[in-house]
């Protein structure tokens, strides 16, 4: 992909700590080394900034004179667990501007958490401090909670109200729960077109979202908010720039969370999210960037993009990043029914073989020593498989796990940037999985802009092999603009691919149901993201069975 503008990193100015510490530290040394120390420094840097660091914390500021609405980015929950929720919110009366519209001081904030929606039962209150250095976001763990059941929340500042937002929380771990609903998603470029998939999924009956990446992109958008051709409104030029520094990422959330779709289906559900590439640069991996930049430079961009993102999203204090380096890569169950372990495959992993793109399989693309998740993430998760007792074991990743192959010829080429570039690595999770016993394996990805159902297979060059697991690909929410129901490559993929079941090219999400006999997924759909207010329907339905893998038609 080709950004519509590229700046160059820190023309927009990193923090000056953030520099000095890596210039300082970067100075002179091997690049393991480098990177090492950059990764030190870096979080040095940030710890600097990090509230009641230094001489002095910032003054207080008093919420009562906020004269205007702090709570335009509205409210989520997310990474519900039996007993506790997280919920969120971020302070900025004025979104598109770096500081939100606050002065660099905290504020005090107050929370509440009910079992109904006019909060006439109120079961946790409290206060918490919207911090400057975290871009005035709030997060609150709030345990206590009964299990399995929803609740209703909301945040005050001064004379302020948000909106409130239904959340739910797990069930307990031994709980025997018969079904459980979840909705993915993924890949929703502002300038492609509208969130109108979000509306339809805010109104859906579902326990929890994930979100399985490029929750924001980098690239520039439009004064007219590219495709979508505003015509009632101009957006500030500072959008028209790709993101480099934390001012970028924070202000380009603003955009984002100001839609009212997507704050529409926050407040509906509970979120688990997990980043791919776009949330901080098109296609990196690992410490190696897109383009060819001093390592220093981009270390200082991905440090800025991890902690915008989670100053921007429900997430717990373990996930806050240090410097350029976050552990996302975390593990949710839901009662005896379900197991998820929500995968990071961009941070950790190898540089793409080949160059990236699609090509050739060969040497380089399949040595065994390349990984997708890194060492210790791929032992986390073989680990969790061998003392997993749930009926279902759902992974939500990034990119396409199952093989797949362009064209149905000798000839083929495969994605480098998706676990076809990683096969090795992809095939120590599929031999973890059968050695851990795991009967009812579930990938679910995002990534690629369409809604794909894929048998996985024992041995992908194989048709007649052993079904071991399956595969619900979410289609993006708005990336690729409107698409259609068979894109270019349907054709050739179908016949190329006898592991895959379905292939539909246009915007929406996938709903996926959970139950002790079987698996249901459906591929929810718009016609159109560049006009607002397409309806939605089902482009299809499968299910699975539970201890015989493999998709049918519903």
């Amino acid at each position: 992909m080709t950004p519509a503008q590229i700046g160059t990193p820190g023309q927009s100015g990193h923090s000056p700590e953030l520099r000095s510490a890596a210039r300082q530290l970067g100075s002179g040394v091997g690049r393991r080394r480098f990177l090492t120390v950059t990764g030190a420094a870096a979080a040095l840097a940030f710890a600097v900034n990090l509230p009641g660091a230094g001489t002095a914390a910032a003054a207080e500021l008093d919420a009562r004179k906020i004269t205007e609405d702090p709570f335009t980015l509205g409210v989520a929950s997310g990474d519900p667990l039996p007993f506790s929720v997280l919920l969120w919110t971020r302070l900025a009366p004025r979104p598109y501007e770096a500081d939100g519209g606050l002065p660099a001081e905290r504020v005090q904030v107050r929370w509440e958490i009910a079992r109904d929606e006019r909060f006439r039962r109120i079961v946790r209150r409290g206060s918490a401090t919207a911090h400057p250095e975290f871009g005035h976001s709030v997060h609150v763990d709030v345990d206590g909670l009964d299990p399995d059941r929803n609740f209703y929340y909301r945040f005050r500042a001064g004379s302020w109200i948000s909106p409130a937002g239904r959340t739910r929380t797990a069930p307990s771990p031994g709980a025997r729960n018969s079904s459980l609903t979840l909705a993915a998603v993924s890949c929703q470029a502002y300038h492609d077109g509208y969130f109108t998939a979000y509306q339809h999924l805010a109104a859906e009956d579902v326990d929890v979202v994930f979100h399985l990446g490029d929750y924001l992109y980098e690239y520039a958008v439009t004064a007219v908010g590219g495709a979508r051709a505003y015509t009632d409104r101009v957006l500030p030029d500072h959008f028209n720039r790709e993101t480099l520094t934390l001012e970028d990422y924070r202000m380009r959330y603003g955009l984002y969370k100001s839609d009212p779709d997507l704050r529409a289906a926050h407040a509906a559900h509970p979120f688990v999210v997990t980043w791919d590439d776009h949330e901080t640069e098109n296609n990196y991996a690992g410490d190696t960037p897109e383009n060819s930049v001093p390592p220093e430079e981009f270390l200082l961009r991905r440090a800025a993009a991890y902690r915008a993102y989670w100053e921007n999203q429900p997430l717990r204090t373990p996930q806050r990043p240090t410097g350029p380096d976050m552990r996302l890569y975390r593990r949710l169950r839901f009662g005896r029914l379900a197991q998820f372990d929500i995968l990071d495959t961009r941070q950790y992993r190898s540089n793409q073989a080949y160059g990236d793109g699609w090509k050739v399989p060969g040497p380089e693309s399949e040595d065994p020593a390349r990984t997708m998740t890194g060492a210790a993430q791929e032992r986390w998760l073989l680990d969790g498989w061998k003392t997993s007792s749930a009926r279902w074991n759902v992974v939500p990743q990034q990119v396409t796990f199952a093989q797949r192959r362009d064209v149905p010829t000798d000839a083929y080429k495969l994605s480098m940037d998706s676990w076809d570039g990683y096969p090795a690595s992809r095939q120590r999770i599929m031999d973890g999985a059968e050695a851990a016993g795991i009967e009812n394996l579930m990938v679910l990805t995002g990534d690629v802009h369409v809604g794909y159902g894929f048998d996985l297979k024992k041995d992908f060059d194989d048709p007649a092999s052993r079904t071991v697991g399956t595969e619900i690909v979410a289609t993006s929410i708005a990336s690729g603009k409107d698409g259609s129901d068979k894109p270019a490559s349907w054709n050739n993929q179908m016949q190329a691919n006898p592991h895959m079941k379905f292939y539909n090219g246009r915007r929406g999400y996938a709903l996926v149901t959970l139950g002790t006999e079987q698996a249901r997924a459906d591929f929810r759909t718009v016609p159109a993201v560049t006009t607002p207010g397409a309806p939605v329907s089902t482009a299809g339905s499968f299910v699975t069975e539970a201890g015989n893998p493999g998709l049918t038609p519903a």
